[in-house]
């Protein structure tokens, strides 16, 4: 004579509660971590000028900011944008083959990653504003119309008549 016992249903509870344990560890609120750059004080006088000018939404995305907590970077949905600023000086700004855009005033390097969406980076600018965008957005500037404004009112042109 056999014995059986009824392991169908100990393996079924154990997989509804490795299930339940592993979504209750998740979080769709979780936010993004990205390094904080660490500029010069008078540029990092200018990030803060521009933090406090960012909008709340944009390309439709509510704000969500990255961790940790810096007046130097910002976010929109779940990372969709990033917003760093007082970035360092791309090397691909020294190529002649880089690509660039001018959205509303404000002209950006265009910079296309592998796997990812564009990045892009503010030129003529007093600092560095560098604005990534996930795939979601691999051919479409739209979220740099948002921004556009916030950048031309907090961080001058160092280079007339360039930013126009």
């Amino acid at each position: 004579m056999s014995s059986h016992r009824p392991f169908g249903l100990p393996a079924a509870v154990a997989a509804v509660l490795l299930l339940l344990s592993a979504t209750g560890c998740s979080s769709t609120d979780a936010k993004a971590s990205i390094p904080v750059p660490s500029p010069p004080a008078a540029e990092a006088t200018l990030c803060q000028a521009l933090a406090k000018a960012l909008p709340e939404t944009v390309a439709g995305l509510e704000r969500n900011d990255p961790e940790p907590d810096s007046e130097l970077t910002a976010g929109w949905g779940d990372a969709a944008i990033v917003l760093r600023c007082g970035v360092p000086r791309p090397e691909k700004m020294t190529d002649p083959q880089t690509q660039g855009v001018s959205v509303d005033g404000v002209r950006w390097m265009l910079e296309q990653r592998e796997g990812d969406g564009p990045r892009f980076t503010s030129v003529y600018r007093e600092t560095y504003i560098e604005v990534s965008l996930d795939e979601r957005y691999a051919h479409d500037i739209g979220p740099l119309v948002d921004l556009a404004a916030p950048v031309k009112k907090a961080v001058p042109c160092a280079l007339e008549p360039e930013c126009d």
